[in-house]
């Protein structure tokens, strides 16, 4: 007997994620004597909560042709909703809409926190005797996913095309700072990241030879805000002038933060910025050049641009998507889909599958090795481990009136089974 499907997705967003739900469908497809309508959870699994499931088999061919390259979360929705052990109510109402919608497969993608919730699904589906498959789906652009030896996942979606985002930026960043040094001598760019180096590090893929006055501040360098403008006065006394690649999570103290569903710090709606807190530092202290430092935040820009995406990127985010409804099939569920690297000196990927209770909130850390001795760089190491990711072609994105065309799935929503429900957590 077929059984219908629930692809579903939290967190943040990145320029692939829609290629993994594109590669979701399309492995779906493969296998029609298995699998029925194919839905999506209307803003992850709060669409689910509350029964707002998205009929994804019913939607126009061109539509999902165009998933490979549209970026974000607008297709079909993400969110920041955590199934908490406590939160029986939620628990039972989601065994209730999976019940009443025929669904036997379940895909959740997403970060550490996205696996946790596919886990903690595929274990309350075992404990209520219903047959279903959860299997988890890999993205998270802070490449924090998995474990430090990368024997569980080499690298997640989102990661190559955010990689690729900041390699160009430096790049254009320095045409500015080189062109304005006069007057503004240091330009301090802050990058996203959190508590891990991934992100920033990569703005050295836009300077694999060392040319730029660059210098890279990661919450791991564990360099304190004196360290950094003793280590600015030194770039501005041999270069002039000096580009710092500063993560969100750096320590600049106190910033007035604010935190998200999941516990995270949310930088972006804080009271201030690790790069406004730089930059004015710098400038009250004074440093040994004249002008001013300034200061630009790429916010949300990084995980939500289609044109900077890593065209290896999209392939392997389709493809991870494809192989996760493979093994649900193939192997059944409580898995994570993955992507693992084959040795030797061409970068060459395969997929492969990984307990999803082993990365339920796993959280990588950044190699301390790959951080150079002067704590403000990174060693060639990364930048061979990174550098394949960032791909070298331009995504081919659909123009329409001179405007990127993007997904966009009509309204066709299952018909509700169940009664009206409120998300316990609300």
């Amino acid at each position: 007997m077929k059984k219908n499907v629930i692809v579903a997705q939290s967190g943040g967003p990145s320029p692939v994620i829609n290629s993994s739900l594109q590669g979701v469908i399309e492995g779906c497809r493969a296998f029609p004597d298995d699998i029925g309508t194919i839905y999506a959870g209307w803003h992850g699994i709060e669409g689910v909560l509350k029964e707002e499931l998205l009929d994804l088999s019913a939607q126009d061919e061109r539509e999902i042709d165009l998933l490979s390259t549209t970026p974000g979360a607008g297709a079909i929705g993400s969110c920041r909703y955590k199934l908490k052990s406590e939160q029986e109510k939620d628990f039972a109402r989601v065994v209730e809409v999976l019940k009443a919608h025929n669904i036997g497969y379940f895909f959740y993608n997403g970060g550490n926190d996205s696996m946790d919730t596919a886990h903690k699904v595929a274990v309350i589906a075992k404990e209520q005797g219903l047959d279903l498959i959860s299997t988890g789906v890999p993205k998270t652009i802070d490449n924090d996913v998995g474990d430090s030896e990368f024997k569980l996942i080499d690298h997640t979606p989102g990661y190559g095309s955010v990689s690729r985002y900041w390699a160009y930026r430096m790049q254009t960043a320095n045409e500015e700072n080189a062109g304005s040094c006069p007057a503004d001598p240091i330009l301090v760019m802050q990058v996203m990241g959190r508590k891990i180096g991934y992100i920033p590090a990569a703005a050295r893929l836009g300077d694999p030879d060392r040319e730029m006055p660059l210098q890279i501040y990661m919450p791991e360098s564990g360099l304190s805000m004196d360290d950094l403008a003793d280590k600015v006065n030194d770039e501005l006394k041999r270069s002039g002038r000096c580009m710092l690649a500063v993560s969100e999570g750096f320590d600049v103290g106190e910033i007035g933060a604010l935190h998200d569903s999941f516990g995270h710090v949310n930088f972006g709606a804080s009271g201030t910025s690790a790069q406004q807190a730089i930059v004015n530092y710098l400038n009250e202290k004074g440093f040994s050049a004249r002008g001013e430092a300034r200061g630009n935040v790429s916010g949300i820009d990084q995980r939500c641009n289609a044109i900077y995406a890593s065209t290896v990127d999209i392939e392997e985010a389709r493809l991870v998507g494809r192989h996760a409804v493979k093994v649900a099939v193939e192997d059944g569920g409580g898995w994570m889909s993955t992507i693992l690297r084959k040795p030797g000196d061409e970068y060459q990927v395969y997929y492969d599958k990984v307990p999803l209770k082993d990365v339920a909130n796993s959280e990588r850390t950044f190699p301390l090795e790959w951080i150079s001795e002067n704590k403000v760089d990174v060693t060639d190491e990364f930048l061979r481990y990174a550098q394949p990711l960032i791909g070298d072609e331009w995504p081919k994105i659909e123009i329409e009136n001179g405007l990127q065309r993007f997904t966009r799935f009509k309204k066709i929503f299952a018909d509700k089974k169940c009664n009206d429900y409120t998300p316990e957590a609300y």
